[in-house]
């Protein structure tokens, strides 16, 4: 297992039963993609769950997107992990189908590029501080991420980073991953 998987002990909100029953309710569908999920993990260094988490929360482990040929976000986001396509935003090309292994790939190496970035930004966080910020520039980009104490005040519900590593933990404790 990862050291991720002890670094996400210790972030986890007050919001957490909440965000354990939304990954609970989409590990049915989640069966799907576990081998995907776990190849593209091993690939790229990240935890699987971590990655189920991510699936979960931007498309309900395609449960949003599935009629809409993997489109979310008014169009702006593509794929199970919603990879940002908006020209003014993370302005990606999509790689494979909505729901391929090469989807997983291109948007787990986001996520790595960001865990990244974060870490060159705050040489000073901790390894979970860094974990967790890589995680809200994800969903925002790292120019919105200006400190640990308010690291998800520009992202999508201002809970990203927190309701990511609620779901990743169910998925750890849970769901196999």
């Amino acid at each position: 297992r990862s050291h991720f998987f002890f670094e996400m002990e210790g972030l986890l909100s007050t919001s957490t039963f909440l965000s354990h029953t939304m990954a609970q309710t989409d590990a049915g569908r989640m069966e799907e993609f576990r081998s995907k999920i776990n190849r593209v993990g091993a690939q790229k260094g990240i935890p699987p769950a971590l990655i189920a988490a991510i699936i979960s929360r931007e498309s309900r482990a395609g449960n949003a997107i599935k009629n809409t040929g993997g489109w979310g976000d008014h169009g702006n986001g593509w794929g199970l992990m919603q990879v940002d396509v908006n020209p003014n935003g993370g302005n990606h090309t999509p790689e494979g189908a909505w729901d391929s292994e090469e989807h997983l790939r291109q948007a787990t190496g986001i996520l790595v590029h960001f865990i990244g970035r974060i870490s060159t930004k705050f040489p000073n966080w901790s390894s979970e501080q860094k974990l967790k910020g890589g995680i809200a520039a994800y969903n925002m980009g790292d120019r919105n991420v200006h400190s640990y104490e308010n690291v998800d005040d520009h992202t999508t519900g201002r809970d990203y980073s927190n309701d990511v590593v609620a779901r990743a933990q169910w998925y750890r404790n849970h769901g196999g991953f």
